[in-house]
């Protein structure tokens, strides 16, 4: 099992916004005293992603990354990729790519989220 954490300076934003734009669900989310998110575990279906604020350096992965420069993006497997990519547009979601059927036979698009994070949807199964 492999688990994508990502950073946000903005957490709470960033919990609100994938649940609204990409159709997560909040599956655990612990606050501090504040009621800020320290860390949260949202679902695509069975799968989880977590998801938090910066730490102190050195502590998994340290600081939120510069999104737009990383290397790293998340693949979800949808069953409906043109609802899913109506939904994400809807919500703001900055498109990367289109809606497309590739030669290898998965429907996917690609967007980033509201801090630049690049995330796919299709239908690809591995």
């Amino acid at each position: 099992m492999i688990i994508p954490a990502v950073r946000y300076d903005d957490p709470d934003k960033a919990v609100a916004w994938l649940v609204e734009a990409f159709g997560l669900t909040e599956h655990t989310v612990y606050r501090d005293e504040q009621g800020k998110v320290g860390h949260a575990e949202l679902r695509a279906g069975d799968d989880t992603v977590m998801v938090s604020g910066p730490r102190d350096p050195g502590w998994l992965g340290g600081a939120a990354a510069n999104p737009l420069a990383s290397p790293i993006s998340v693949y979800v497997v949808v069953d409906d990729p043109r609802s899913h990519f109506d939904r994400a547009k809807a919500a703001g979601a900055a498109i990367v790519r289109d809606l497309e059927h590739m030669d290898y036979g998965s429907h996917e698009y690609s967007a980033r989220d509201l801090e630049g994070n690049l995330w796919s949807f299709g239908t690809y199964r591995p």
